[in-house]
């Protein structure tokens, strides 16, 4: 039970770091002078963009305001709630 928990607040840990490396990713879009091709913005958003593409598919842009991230990160937050209410349930168990 113990791997368990500790399977389940390392998932959740990994959902906070992406929450965090999507709102770096979200900020640095409102600077068009950012450059891209710096190795670690290309590996940023070489990791982010996969996710929010799938957002990116769902809501149109809206007013040349890219909406997407908000759905984005409402899913992650809602991953995140499930990760932690499962955690309570199996260390309610134990």
């Amino acid at each position: 039970m113990l791997v368990a928990v500790l399977l389940v607040e390392v998932l959740f840990q990994l959902l906070v770091f992406y929450s965090l490396l999507l709102f770096v990713r979200v900020l640095l879009t409102w600077f068009p002078s950012v450059p891209w091709d710096n190795p670690v913005l290309a590996a940023l958003s070489a990791v982010t963009d996969p996710y929010l593409n799938v957002f990116r598919g769902l809501i149109p842009p809206v007013g040349g305001i890219d909406l997407s991230a908000i759905l984005a990160f409402l899913a992650l937050n809602v991953m995140s709630s499930l990760l932690r209410s499962s955690l309570y349930s199996v260390m309610a168990m134990g």
